[in-house]
């Protein structure tokens, strides 16, 4: 028969173990659930039982007991808190230095979720993918004793998180000093022209190398990955005396090209032109040494077939002499009897002639000119004429005698 069915009345016990209560079947009392943990957590941590002395010491041990529960109740409690402290999280670009009792463990904790134990252990996150940018702008003095403003910019990375925590107390102070000590070491030993001009790029490399010494005997673990030279110019004193200077070396640069390009546009149209020149010089000489050899073959042929007829090759010449020149004249002379040659001008041939000449480009007669021309035949011919008659005797005359 269960405990609280009816008709159990002598049966005094609880299921909560609270022995017998008398008459009273009600619920155990809270009193007695507190002092029974509060045992059990006194057994554990090694005390005493409050309440061992009997019942009537009960009311002088619940203090105790009570005291001791809330003690250990607040230390698993705090214990929770302290365990939940230890999680962290590390990011993908981040990497952690971890210090137990200020002493450096050796690994260096990954990206993701980790756990260390609070106070015991201390990490330290350091970014090693994030590139950072530094800044310098100062008034630096060159080795030709001139003073210019140069603004320099400076990119790094954390290439070892350990050095960069624990070597170098502060490693960005130790980098701004070690690059302006860069800067003012290779500008001081440069010249001002080379600064302001085309020696950027070179001056940016110096510095580079140099600053990557610096603070690699620091051993900060900073990784140097570009200097830029941002701006570099004179002071605003004597500006305008060095924009003038750059103005003149541009206009001597234009200058310079202009030239160089006339040359270029010149030169080889006149090595074309006096390569003309040599090959018809060639050509002339080729063909004067021909017509000669020519001549010279000409003539041993001539002599042969002179020595063979002297006097049938001295008419046969005469007459291509007299070809060859008569050939060239427009006039034609005729002989007549009575020893007065007549000259006849055919203009016929004068007009051919004269088309073909200013088909090569020669001048051409006008009208005006043929027609004078032919008035001064038709005279000509009528002078001709008379001097002829007068000249021939009478019919009657020649009778007579």
């Amino acid at each position: 028969m269960a405990w609280n069915e009816p008709g159990n009345k002598g049966n005094g016990n609880d299921p909560w173990g609270g022995g017998r209560r008398g008459g009273d079947q009600g619920p155990p009392d809270i009193d007695e659930i507190i002092k029974s943990v509060s045992r059990k957590l006194n057994g554990l941590l090694g005390g005493k039982s409050g309440g061992a002395s009997g019942g009537g010491g009960a009311g002088a041990g619940n203090p105790p007991g009570v005291s001791g529960g809330l003690l250990g109740g607040a230390l698993v409690v705090l214990f929770v808190i302290w365990a939940a402290m230890g999680f962290y999280t590390v990011d993908e670009s981040e990497r952690g230095v971890v210090m137990r009792f200020g002493a450096l463990r050796d690994e260096v904790v990954t990206p993701g979720l980790r756990w260390n134990p609070p106070i015991i252990d201390s990490v330290q996150k350091v970014n090693v993918s994030r590139v950072n940018t530094r800044s310098y702008a100062r008034d630096m003095l060159t080795t030709d004793e001139n003073i210019v403003n140069v603004s320099i910019d400076v990119q790094y990375v954390i290439d070892d998180p350990v050095k960069f925590a624990l070597v170098v107390r502060d490693p960005e102070v130790s980098l701004d000093h070690a690059a302006e000590s860069a800067i003012r070491h290779v500008v001081g030993g440069t010249t001002m022209d080379r600064v302001l001009t085309q020696g950027r790029a070179d001056v940016a490399a110096e510095v580079r190398d140099r600053l990557q010494r610096y603070m690699n005997s620091y051993d900060s673990g900073i990784q140097i990955s570009q200097v830029t030279v941002r701006n570099a110019q004179p002071p605003d004193a004597v500006q305008g005396a060095f924009d003038d200077v750059i103005k003149a070396r541009e206009d001597e640069q234009r200058v310079q090209n202009e030239a160089l390009a006339y040359a270029n546009r010149v030169v080889p149209v006149a090595r074309g032109e006096a390569q003309r020149i040599i090959e018809q010089a060639n050509a002339y000489r080729d063909q004067v040494i021909a017509r000669a050899e020519g001549e010279a073959s000409r003539f041993e042929q001539l002599l042969t077939e002179y020595e063979k007829a002297p006097q049938v090759t001295r008419e046969r010449m005469y007459i291509d002499a007299m070809q060859a020149v008569m050939s060239n004249t427009s006039k034609v002379l005729i002989d007549v009897e009575g020893g007065n040659n007549m000259f006849y001008v055919p203009l016929d041939k004068i007009i051919e002639q004269t088309a073909a000449a200013a088909s090569s480009g020669a001048a051409a007669l006008t009208p005006q000119q043929l027609r004078e021309i032919s008035d001064q035949v038709s005279r000509q011919l009528s002078t001709s004429d008379t001097d002829r008659a007068r000249v021939q005797p009478a019919p009657a005359e020649r009778g007579v005698r």
